[in-house]
C-alpha cells in the first residue's frame, strides 16, 4: 500500500495502515529527532507524533510527501517537547559555529545544488532528497524507488559528485 492510501486507510480508522505507515516512516524520523532531542525523548517524542498522524490523517489533502508531512508533525511535537522540558543541552555541531550569514549562503547554495540535478521531481533530486536530506538508509531507498541497492549506490556516488561539482568543490 502506498502513502497516501495508507493515510486514507488511517483517516477511516485502519490501525494496521498506521502501523504500516509507523514501520515505514518511524526510522528516518527517529534518526532525525536524535539530532535536535535527548536520546531518552525521542521515543516519546515519536509515540506523540504518531497518535497526531492517527487524529490528523483526515486533515492530509495530498499534493505533497507523506514522509515530509509526517516529519513535519515530528518537528512540532518536538517544539512541544522542548517547550515543556526546556532546550537540551546543545551538541557540538559545525553549523552552530557559523554566522547566519553563512547559514543563509549554505543554504542557497544547498538549493542551486539540487537544482543542478534537474527539474524537482527528478529521479536525482529524488534521490539526493531521500539519501542526503531525509537520510534514509540505501535499502530503504532502494525499496522506495524500486531498484537494486547496488544501482542505489552508484547512482548516490554520481549525484554526490555532480553536488560537488555544483558547489565548486573537488570530488
Amino acid at each position: 500500500m502506498n502513502d497516501e492510501r495508507a493515510i486514507a486507510a488511517v483517516s477511516a480508522g485502519d490501525h494496521v495502515a498506521l502501523k504500516e505507515l509507523f514501520d515505514q516512516h518511524a526510522p528516518c524520523v527517529a534518526r532525525r529527532l536524535r539530532r535536535v532531542l535527548p536520546v531518552d525523548a525521542v521515543e516519546d517524542v515519536l509515540q506523540e507524533t504518531f497518535i497526531a498522524v492517527w487524529k490528523g490523517a483526515g486533515r492530509y489533502h495530498g499534493g505533497g510527501d507523506v514522509g515530509a508531512w509526517i516529519w513535519g508533525i515530528a518537528r512540532r511535537q518536538a517544539a512541544l517537547w522542548t517547550r515543556k522540558h526546556g532546550r537540551p543541552e546543545p551538541v557540538w555541531d559545525m553549523r552552530e559555529s557559523e554566522d547566519p550569514a553563512m547559514q543563509a549562503v549554505n543554504s542557497a547554495d544547498l538549493e542551486r545544488a539540487l537544482a543542478s540535478l534537474g527539474p524537482e521531481g527528478s529521479e536525482q533530486r529524488r534521490l539526493a532528497r531521500l539519501v542526503f536530506i531525509q537520510d534514509r538508509p540505501l535499502a530503504e531507498v532502494a525499496e522506495i524507488l524500486d531498484i537494486p541497492v547496488g544501482t542505489v549506490k552508484s547512482r548516490v556516488h554520481r549525484v554526490r559528485r555532480l553536488l560537488q561539482e555544483a558547489l565548486g568543490k573537488e570530488p
